[in-house]
């Protein structure tokens, strides 16, 4: 008998808040100029096809109109899975396009972002898109007034406070996002993106000093360690550590401090810089080596080789004194974080409990 293979499903990919943005914007514009409410959009992606759009509502007066589209985030739906995307067209006395944020579209507040101080959170590619299909749009009903482009999101200052928004300085609601128009379904990019961008921020606002760190939590912890430093010197940057360690010495940060918790630094302190729990397993053998040459006896080597987690590889450590342990796991991660960027940094590693208390700490220049 042949052995069936389940098959996979396939994940479903979604849209971004700039796709829907132009989608709205073109429905609106089109009942505005013929009167006519839409129910459906079609608009050509960056990603290089064209997709329609379901139109939420539509509505037009002789010199107003309205659609909206409901953001489908496919099977990676984020905060914004589900939010009204409303564009409001109007004409315009002045000749041109212009383009703005409304109610729950963030506006920028900080330099750094690839959106100036003062304008409302637009990205570039969603701009550009926007624009564009208004411009064809004009073109193909031969109308030559100006109009104006508001974008918004009823929700969106209440989505916003679950996302790195207000650290980055975009303030009174989300951004309008998006280089390609499609949501890949776990995709790492947009979060290495974000990444970059906060960085960039904190670059911007002068930061010579960087803390990254794997989470929320870890955040937190570092915040009341350093607390001379600025909110934009805090990065979350979840599992890439690699990918932060090299963002940072591209962006000429002079210090980067990591912190985190025992799992996933004795990953880094290995040499291993994506941390996440499926690409690489603890490795008690090293650990116990670590242990070792913190003077730990055979007995308890033997148990750490055995155990179940990192976490409960450094309680032992703790219960049984070998704190210098802790120290040798920081140093480590140093050494190991250098090497990855080839020098020309300093680094330091603070490794905490998740009571909130320290356990290791070292700092080195490379």
């Amino acid at each position: 008998m042949v052995e069936q293979v389940k098959e996979e499903k396939k994940l479903r990919q979604g849209y971004t808040t700039g796709a829907c943005a132009t989608a709205a914007t073109k429905a609106a514009l089109i009942a505005l100029i013929t009167g006519e409410d839409q129910t459906e959009s079609t608009i050509f992606l960056p990603v290089g096809r064209f997709v329609t759009f379901a139109i939420e509502s539509c509505q037009a007066s002789v010199t107003i109109a309205e659609a909206s589209v409901i953001k489908d985030g496919g099977d990676d739906p984020d905060a914004t899975h589900e939010a009204e995307i409303i564009s409001t067209v109007t004409w315009s006395k002045e000749s041109g396009i212009t383009l703005d944020g409304g109610i729950g579209v963030g506006r920028v507040t900080k330099p750094g972002l690839p959106v100036s101080v003062g304008e409302a959170a637009i990205n570039p590619v969603p701009r550009k898109m926007i624009l564009g299909v208004a411009q064809e749009v004009l073109q193909a009903f031969k109308v030559e007034k100006g109009i104006k482009i508001v974008i918004s999101v009823p929700a969106g200052e209440e989505i916003a406070k679950k996302t790195l928004n207000g650290r980055l300085g975009i303030l009174g609601g989300i951004s309008i996002l998006g280089t390609r128009g499609i949501v890949v379904p776990f995709s790492t990019s947009a979060y290495k993106a974000s990444i970059v961008q906060a960085i960039s921020v904190a670059r911007a606002s002068g930061c010579e000093q960087i803390v990254i760190t794997t989470g929320g939590r870890s955040e937190k912890y570092a915040m009341k360690l350093y607390p001379h430093l600025p909110e934009e010197a805090f990065v979350e940057m979840g599992d890439f550590v690699g990918f932060s360690l090299k963002q940072c010495k591209k962006q000429g940060v002079k210090k980067v401090s990591m912190v985190g918790m025992m799992g996933k630094f004795s990953k880094v302190a290995q040499g291993v810089m994506m941390v996440h729990s499926k690409s690489a397993p603890i490795d008690f053998g090293f650990l116990a080596e670590m242990a070792a040459r913190a003077g730990a006896h055979e007995e308890l080597l033997n148990d750490i080789k055995g155990a179940n987690t990192a976490s409960q590889v450094g309680d032992m450590m703790s219960e049984s004194g070998y704190h210098q342990f802790f120290d040798l796991l920081c140093e480590s991660c140093c050494s190991e974080a250098l090497k990855e960027v080839n020098g020309g940094l300093e680094v330091d590693t603070t490794i905490y409990t998740l009571k909130g208390e320290l356990l290791g700490k070292a700092v080195r220049q490379g």
